[in-house]
């Protein structure tokens, strides 16, 4: 029996493979999903993405299901909590910046009626499909001029940890881009 061919971050390791194929570059329209990839990104920063995804579940409980309203009236006592919780990145700096972008999410829930929407707006409410079909991972970008814009964006909104490389990889990682290659099995031939 033949095993899919995927993109070649997957690997071979099973908690890559399940994200890869059920999750990466699927387009999100959940509020609460695109705020935990949000944050999930941000604290992925300097790290790999496997140590995110592995402890993904402590992340989920220690945020209460990425539940925005709730993380966004963390207190300190809260940071402090955080700080002491051995199954996330303890990094003070992306957790104050995880609080600060749920009041920075509802504030724009608020102005736009969804963040879905607002995030959504960066490309027109389309998927973003390369020209041409990349062939190697040393061909997909790490920003585009979408994911500088968002970044700035949210920057300018009092949001941290949103760099634009960080933008483009929660682009990726929520469907705003598609950039499976071209030999992938989830790679879209239209």
């Amino acid at each position: 029996m033949r095993t899919a061919v995927r993109c070649p971050w997957a690997g071979d390791d099973a908690d890559y493979c399940s994200y890869h194929d059920h999750e990466w570059g699927v387009p999100v329209h959940n509020d609460t999903k695109l705020f935990e990839m949000l944050i999930l990104e941000g604290f992925q920063a300097g790290l790999s993405w496997i140590t995110i995804l592995r402890k993904r579940p402590v992340f989920t409980k220690a945020f209460c299901n990425w539940d925005i309203q709730r993380v966004a009236r963390f207190t300190e006592h809260d940071v402090e909590r955080l700080m002491n919780d051995a199954g996330i990145v303890r990094n003070h700096r992306k957790i104050t910046a995880a609080i600060a972008n749920a009041q920075g999410v509802l504030e724009i829930i608020r102005e736009y009626g969804s963040f879905d929407h607002y995030i959504w707006q960066f490309n027109e409410g389309k998927t973003i499909r390369p020209a041409s079909p990349y062939k190697t991972l040393k061909e997909v970008p790490c920003t585009t001029a979408v994911s500088d814009t968002m970044s700035t964006t949210l920057k300018k909104r009092g949001f941290s940890f949103v760099g634009s490389v960080i933008c483009y990889s929660f682009m990726q990682a929520v469907g705003i881009v598609d950039d499976h290659i071209a030999d992938c099995f989830k790679h879209k031939k239209s």
